[in-house]
């Protein structure tokens, strides 16, 4: 059998990014079963009041087509109880696909690199959940500031607020200390943390739209065809399952996002390595892995 990947230690570029698609292979199985179990009714509810507002766009599109007319009524959509809808879910949906999977990722390391069950991670993830709500809402305005200030201050916090959420979860963090925490932890490596995001979110982008072709293809047709409204229904329909099932590449930053942090906490702190040295006769053998020290 072959050993599990070991998180806690140092990865260079291309190392970061091949172990995220090793650590989904090993552990794909109890991983999805966790993700669909406790994220189903969030990705169930984007579903939902994402079709809703489709539709309604639809029919709105059409009157406006129908008449000839081009009102605000498009712009007052984005002040309907649907469209609060849709992003309320989508914030739920994402706060809860985080904090799944580092919670995974948590108890991973606790339990010897063995995957967790799902009421393991579930355990982790009440405890877990309102706390990153609430960061998350405190980390979205901060970073709308930022980039609303001036480009750069966004394009600098970024790689800091991807290690935020690593660092709340890993550390048991509080808000102040993970800010913290994720600054000290870039000093030095800006660029290649910085670099290593941005190719990951790169991939994320390009399998979920490979995903989404679909949706592409159908919104199309709904929106050149003459057909009845049903059918144009059936389209939306569609374009929205297809829409939610791309989230699941979202797997690839957060995995992603914690390899960069072990990767950072072994280059300063050497974690990993001191608690393999001092478990070395006790626990078995040590996980023989290149680093660099």
């Amino acid at each position: 059998m072959k050993e599990k990947l070991e998180l806690r230690q140092i990865r260079d570029f291309g190392t970061v990014i091949g172990d995220i698609f090793v650590f989904i292979r090993q552990n794909i199985k109890p991983l999805l079963k966790s993700y669909f179990s406790i994220c189903g009714i969030f990705l169930l509810g984007g579903l939902i009041s994402l079709v809703i507002f489709k539709i309604q766009a639809q029919q709105i599109q059409g009157r406006r087509v129908g008449t000839g007319i081009f009102s605000n009524s498009m712009s007052g959509m984005l002040f309907t109880w649907e469209y609060l809808l849709m992003i309320l879910f989508s914030i739920l949906s994402y706060v809860s696909m985080y904090v799944t999977v580092l919670s995974f990722i948590a108890l991973y390391i606790e339990k010897g690199n063995v995957a967790p069950n799902t009421n393991e991670v579930w355990s982790y993830f009440r405890y877990y959940f309102f706390r990153v709500f609430g960061s998350s809402i405190g980390l979205g305005l901060l970073l709308v500031i930022c980039f609303a200030v001036c480009l750069l201050p966004g394009i600098y916090v970024f790689p800091a607020f991807t290690l935020f959420f690593p660092v709340m979860m890993l550390e048991n963090g509080s808000f102040s200390h993970s800010f913290e925490r994720s600054f000290k932890l870039l000093s030095g490596e800006w660029w290649v943390s910085a670099a290593t995001i941005l190719v990951i979110y790169f991939i994320f982008y390009v399998t979920s739209m490979i995903v989404q072709l679909p949706t592409v293809i159908l919104e199309m047709v709904s929106t050149l065809s003459h057909t009845e409204s049903a059918i144009k229904s059936l389209y939306t329909l569609f374009a929205a399952i297809f829409t939610c099932l791309a989230q699941i590449f979202v797997l690839i930053p957060i995995i992603g996002s914690a390899l960069i942090y072990f990767n950072l906490i072994e280059r300063k702190e050497s974690i990993g390595l001191l608690g393999r040295i001092n478990n070395f006769g006790s626990q078995g053998p040590v996980h023989d892995h290149p680093e660099e020290y």
